[in-house]
């Protein structure tokens, strides 16, 4: 028995160690994924994806997404270039490009991408116009885009998108944008309206000269609104007959006698 023993306990221990050698060797990465490997603090030819082995102690892996990652800017106070505080926040959208500088280059590839997105928020969003803020959204984010895009580039990062999502404006500058919209409303209003009355009193100019060379038009004219009228059977109207409409019938009674 106590040959048996210590013979059990070494079977175990190496039972033990071959299944540790076996996890820590064998690695599968995902088809998004890459291994970027250390061997004895060098790196070797980047591993993935699929089954990946490696040395237990000597080889050290790391492992990295190349997926696009979407990264939530936190809301940043901006003072626009003329001088208006507002307060700002972005999604970012990038991806790793090449894994060895994502790791070796910066300590952490996330963290500083992001913190070059805020500072990097606050400088361009500062040096614009808040009309251009408000209106012209798509040539800001492409700034934001090539901006960032640049700084990371060393980082093996590539900023695919930067959208701004909100701009939250101080509770006066709402108003007085409010009170602005409603009197640009007020002038469009207007303007439709006197070019409604131009268009229409060139209408009754010109009917009025096709009335003065044709008398017969505005017989035709007084016929169709007493026609007009007598569908309207509530009231009594009392129409002045032209003397013009039944001058015909009077010349022609005259004759007779």
């Amino acid at each position: 028995m106590s040959i048996f023993a210590p013979s059990l306990m070494s079977v175990i221990f190496v039972v033990i160690l071959v299944f540790y050698f076996f996890s820590s060797a064998i690695k599968i990465l995902r088809e998004y994924e890459r291994g970027v490997v250390f061997r004895l603090g060098r790196i070797i030819p980047i591993k993935g994806p699929g089954l990946v082995i490696i040395l237990p102690v000597i080889d050290k892996i790391i492992k990295v997404s190349l997926r696009t990652v979407t990264m939530d800017v936190p809301p940043q106070d901006v003072i626009t270039k003329d001088n208006i505080s507002v307060k700002v926040n972005a999604v970012v959208y990038f991806r790793v490009i090449d894994p060895v500088k994502a790791i070796t280059e910066v300590e952490d590839f996330y963290f500083a991408t992001s913190q070059i997105a805020q500072t990097t928020l606050r400088s361009i969003l500062g040096q614009s116009q808040l009309d251009d803020l408000l209106t012209k959204r798509e040539e800001v984010n492409a700034d934001l885009q090539k901006v960032i895009d640049f700084q990371t580039e060393p980082w093996g990062i590539k900023v695919t998108s930067v959208e701004v999502k909100n701009v939250d404006l101080p509770i006066e500058m709402q108003r007085a944008i409010a009170k602005q919209a409603e009197a640009e409303r007020e002038r469009r209003a207007k303007i439709i309206h006197a070019e409604g009355e131009f268009q229409a009193s060139q209408k009754l100019a010109d009917a009025a000269k096709i009335i003065a060379t044709e008398p017969s038009a505005l017989q035709l004219r007084f016929l169709q609104t007493l026609t007009e009228i007598a569908t309207e059977k509530n009231s009594t109207i009392i129409f002045p007959v032209p003397i013009d409409l039944i001058k015909p019938f009077l010349e022609k009674a005259g004759a007779g006698k």
